[in-house]
């Protein structure tokens, strides 16, 4: 594949990625966040699997640069998630 091709197709799924986001309503965050933990969590074995190859010493290091953004992600997402579904937690004391 040419590199005009993957900037092309990079570039493209940039804007896709944004029209997308901003029409998502703000009750479908919470269980879009947590599939997209899922995807982060296969994101983390594939960065796994490229940092532990040790076959190239570029890609060991790409993939550990990999593996730690995608653990931030993962673990901010968690959290963002925790926090979103605190809010909806009845306080003790309150009734329906």
């Amino acid at each position: 594949m040419s590199i005009g091709l993957l900037i092309f197709v990079f570039v493209l799924a940039i804007f896709l990625g944004v029209e997308l986001i901003t029409k998502v309503p703000s009750q479908l965050h919470t269980p879009l966040m947590s599939g997209t933990n899922a995807i982060s969590g296969i994101t983390i074995v594939g960065a796994l699997t490229a940092a532990g190859t040790g076959a190239d010493t570029v890609a060991s290091i790409v993939g550990t640069i990999a593996l730690i953004l995608a653990t931030i992600n993962v673990v901010g997402g968690y959290l963002v998630t925790h926090r979103m579904l605190a809010m909806f937690k009845r306080k003790d004391g309150e009734q329906k």
